[in-house]
């Protein structure tokens, strides 16, 4: 990607991205809407990112960050060929066309682990509450805003300590989760060497983790493409659309067709 200074941060030009869309589809916490855009924070990164007139606009960012921010919002992958392939099954060609400027983030491993946990049996409201809570908690101050927690910071802490995240019972499983990766027990570069179904194994030793996390954190955090998150709606919507399963041609990408189709299904009320 070009891209250039401008007053306050950086633009490039972009295509097949929404940001309402992308931090919306709930595969992210951190960014609520402000504005022409959202603003949000990213470990010690805090930004107002935007779209207008085919230009994005991070606004906070030096241009010595713009090799990361296109990273985080997978502005290097091709996605007028994902949604090509997409488009060649009817139900995911409108799921597309409702919402075709979500793309999966590539996310920081633990803050995608922590939030993710947190997210069981929970609202988005809520969800946004802890973690943000857990943040001036344990995070570090950043002027203004309160960076992510690291592994060793939260591991740390005992869960009375805990106790003003109003978190319930998953103050126990994040403590686990920070302990077990602060110890090097669940590494991200091991995951991302490992087999898929190897890789979901390591992540449900962690407490608290079962199948459907441990896929969240695989694809939004190691962005391993392949692996398709079930939750409620996607159950639903997988039972009525595909109920043999994606065809054999999306698999390589099934997590970024759950992502339009779970988006699209959430919006329909679908079941």
């Amino acid at each position: 990607m070009e891209w250039h200074v401008t007053e306050g941060g950086i633009i490039a030009p972009v295509s097949l991205f929404s940001p309402e869309e992308s931090f919306l589809c709930g595969q992210s916490f951190r960014f609520l809407p402000e504005k022409d855009g959202f603003l949000g924070t990213v470990g010690h990164r805090r930004v107002h990112i935007s779209v207008s007139d085919g230009l994005l606009h991070i606004r906070g960012a030096a241009i010595a960050d713009a090799p990361f921010w296109e990273q985080y919002l997978a502005l290097d992958e091709d996605y007028a060929a994902f949604q090509n392939r997409l488009a060649r099954n009817p139900i995911l060609r409108q799921a597309v066309a409702f919402a075709p400027g979500i793309r999966v983030l590539r996310q920081p491993f633990f803050e995608t682990l922590i939030t993710f946990i947190i997210s069981q049996n929970n609202n988005i409201p809520r969800i946004r509450g802890i973690v943000e809570r857990l943040c001036a908690l344990a995070g570090e101050e950043c002027g203004g805003f309160y960076s992510f927690p690291t592994p060793e910071r939260l591991a740390a802490l005992k869960e009375e300590d805990l106790a003003p995240l109003r978190a319930g019972w998953r103050s126990a499983y994040l403590l686990d989760a920070a302990r077990l990766v602060a110890l090097g027990r669940v590494d991200e570069r091991e995951l991302m060497s490992l087999p898929t179904d190897l890789a979901r194994e390591r992540l449900m030793e962690i407490k608290g983790v079962g199948p459907k996390v441990a896929d969240c954190v695989l694809l939004f955090a190691c962005h391993r493409l392949e692996v398709c998150p079930m939750d409620v709606w996607m159950k639903r919507a997988m039972a009525l659309y595909f109920p043999r399963g994606f065809p054999a041609y999306l698999r390589p990408i099934a997590g970024v067709a759950q992502q339009y189709l779970f988006h699209w299904a959430r919006s329909r009320s679908i079941g």
